[in-house]
């Protein structure tokens, strides 16, 4: 049985993002790392990422592929703060 929240979407006792939580997170932060309902991590930027809410589609571009992703898998949501470069 699906339940919603106004977070996010309990199904099967995992929590899911809604996908207008994500878009709404990355305006505020600008950069934000996402983990999907598949266990893979992505960093997403505000300046290459779209959300496509007809279709319920995450798509953004890095330099090896762009991506397109279902807008309702992700599970967590993390801040990604500033930090020095590393070497």
């Amino acid at each position: 049985m699906l339940e919603s929240n106004k977070r996010g979407i309990i199904l099967d006792e995992v929590i899911r993002v809604k996908m207008e939580s994500v878009h709404e997170q990355l305006k505020q932060w600008g950069e934000l790392i996402i983990t999907t309902d598949a266990g893979d991590t992505y960093e997403i930027h505000l300046g290459d990422t779209t959300f496509d809410v007809d279709k319920r589609l995450i798509k953004f571009t890095t330099p090896d592929a762009e991506y397109v992703i279902e807008g309702d898998s992700v599970e967590s949501v993390k801040k990604h703060f500033s930090h020095e470069a590393d070497e």
